[in-house]
């Protein structure tokens, strides 16, 4: 059965910097498009990033854009979201999940790790 793990997550000041890494297995990860979501409390879970199959392509979020960046090592089936200049208001729990190409919805996810900011 496959898995997706997250990992990097933690406490920060305002300003600084995470990456956070998904580590898959159990499945062709470069069949599999993947992305960042994020849920803080009282919220809807967001897309923050998403990243193709090759990693060629990339969408962010409009409040992480020029911030935050997705990207994927195929050869290691990671996929990594690094975060800059961080903001109190990016405190979430973040998701990596993955879809299959032609797919609408993302079908496996993580367990989650914790970014928290402080201002």
């Amino acid at each position: 059965q496959g898995q997706l793990v997250e990992s990097g997550g933690g406490s920060v000041q305002a300003g600084g910097s995470l990456r956070l890494s998904c580590a898959a297995s159990g499945r062709t990860f470069s069949n599999y498009r993947m992305g960042w979501f994020r849920q803080a409390p009282g919220k809807e879970r967001e897309l923050v990033a998403a990243i193709s199959t090759s990693g060629g392509t990339t969408t962010l979020a409009p409040s992480v854009k020029g911030r935050f960046t997705i990207s994927r090592d195929n050869g290691k089936n990671t996929v990594y979201l690094q975060m800059n200049s961080l903001k109190p208001e990016d405190t979430a729990v973040y998701y990596c999940a993955a879809r299959t190409v032609g797919a609408v919805e993302y079908s496996y996810w993580g367990q989650g790790t914790q970014v928290t900011v402080s201002s």
